[in-house]
């Protein structure tokens, strides 16, 4: 969810993705700190680095990249972020994380098409 949403969040401005997923961020990092003490507080820094790139990195790209393009990489985010959801309740077993650049193979195809 975080490269999901990072992505979706640059190149569309629509920030649903990373508020669900800061909620569950934070009721994670609740319980954790619960149990591991407050170094779980520190486990943000690295997270705000590498999804605030990725977000910048989308907005330098985004008045490059086509609307068909965009919605069709929105399309495999949300077709990984199931697969996610699907792992969760164990109904399956996917790797989602050698599937997680296939969010930019739209981005080839538009140009072909």
């Amino acid at each position: 969810m975080a490269v999901v949403g990072s992505l979706n969040s640059g190149l569309t401005g629509n920030h649903e993705v990373l508020f669900t997923k800061s909620i569950l961020d934070g009721v994670s990092a609740i319980i954790f700190a619960s149990t591991l003490g407050a170094g779980v507080l520190l486990s943000a820094i690295p997270l705000f680095l590498y999804q605030g790139a990725i977000t910048l990195l989308a907005q330098t790209l985004a008045p490059v990249l086509s609307d068909a393009a965009v919605a069709e990489m929105t399309c495999v985010g949300s077709l990984l972020i199931l697969a996610i959801g699907l792992n969760l309740l164990k109904v399956t077993k996917i790797k989602v994380m050698d599937f997680i650049l296939s969010i930019f193979i739209p981005i080839g195809l538009v140009l072909f098409m």
